[in-house]
């Protein structure tokens, strides 16, 4: 693996995991309540281990489940391309279907009933990013999830206003997500104001959640601003994202 930091991957337990015919590699760390961080394009690069650590530290046991890419390698422009084209040409990803489930967000559904299992607590989170945005929000199909974090959500890949305003899932899958949240399940959703990769997403969201979406938007500095947790970090957006699985995640166990 090029350009891996052994210190950054450090304490990270690596395994992997199987369901629906789909094996990836997973990467732990931490105790307390689960929460899976799904990567973005191009793989678990060190500004989302950076991440990680830091939803690790505030108290919550973190599986980070190698979706393509290598853990711990930097970002470039041929890397992200490497990426961008297995995800295109990938089963597991609907990149440009509409009203279609991504079937990888079943595996990460099992991924995080296992680690629910494994360390209880009142259910488990999840914060997708990217290409896996939308991805937490799918993975509400589960009781289990009950603090979804959706960052700059960018699938299907926002060419036309119909896929740009598409939130990846099924019709059905909809109507039983729009049920959780009007029951009370809240969804996180974050991203820089002027990221074109998302759309109209958020207006989808609010559309399809109502007020159990809390829309986060940055500011854009520049054209290139996309990764609000990561790349072009905001501080104020991982402190949104660990204050939300608290009270969602550690509050209610601590009921």
């Amino acid at each position: 693996m090029s350009n891996v930091n052994a210190q950054e991957l450090a304490g990270w337990e690596r395994s992997s995991f199987s369901s629906a015919n789909i094996t990836h590699v997973t990467y732990r760390k931490g105790s307390g309540p689960g929460v899976v961080v799904v990567h973005e394009i191009p793989g678990i690069t060190p500004a989302v281990l950076r991440f990680a650590e830091e939803v690790v530290q505030a108290g919550f046991t973190v599986v980070m489940p190698l979706l393509v890419g290598e853990a711990g390698r930097e970002v470039s422009g041929q890397y992200i391309a490497s990426s961008m084209s297995k995800i295109c040409v990938s089963r597991e990803f609907t990149t440009l279907a509409v009203q279609q489930t991504s079937p990888v967000i079943s595996w990460l559904r099992a991924l995080a009933r296992q680690l629910h299992e494994e360390v209880g607590g009142p259910g488990v989170g999840a914060i997708g990013m990217c290409f896996s945005g939308g991805f937490a929000l799918g993975m509400m199909l589960d009781e289990r999830m009950i603090a979804p974090v959706l960052a700059q959500p960018s699938l299907p890949f926002a060419i036309g206003k119909k896929k740009s305003s598409d939130l990846n899932l099924s019709s059905d899958d909809a109507v039983v997500i729009a049920n959780r949240a009007a029951a009370g399940c809240e969804v996180l959703g974050l991203k820089f104001s002027d990221d074109k990769l998302v759309g109209d997403r958020f207006t989808a969201l609010r559309t399809l959640l109502g007020d159990a979406f809390i829309g986060i938007e940055f500011p854009s500095a520049s054209k290139k601003d996309h990764s609000v947790l990561t790349e072009q970090r905001v501080d104020e957006g991982v402190e949104r994202v660990v204050a939300f699985l608290q009270e969602k995640l550690l509050k209610q166990a601590q009921q």
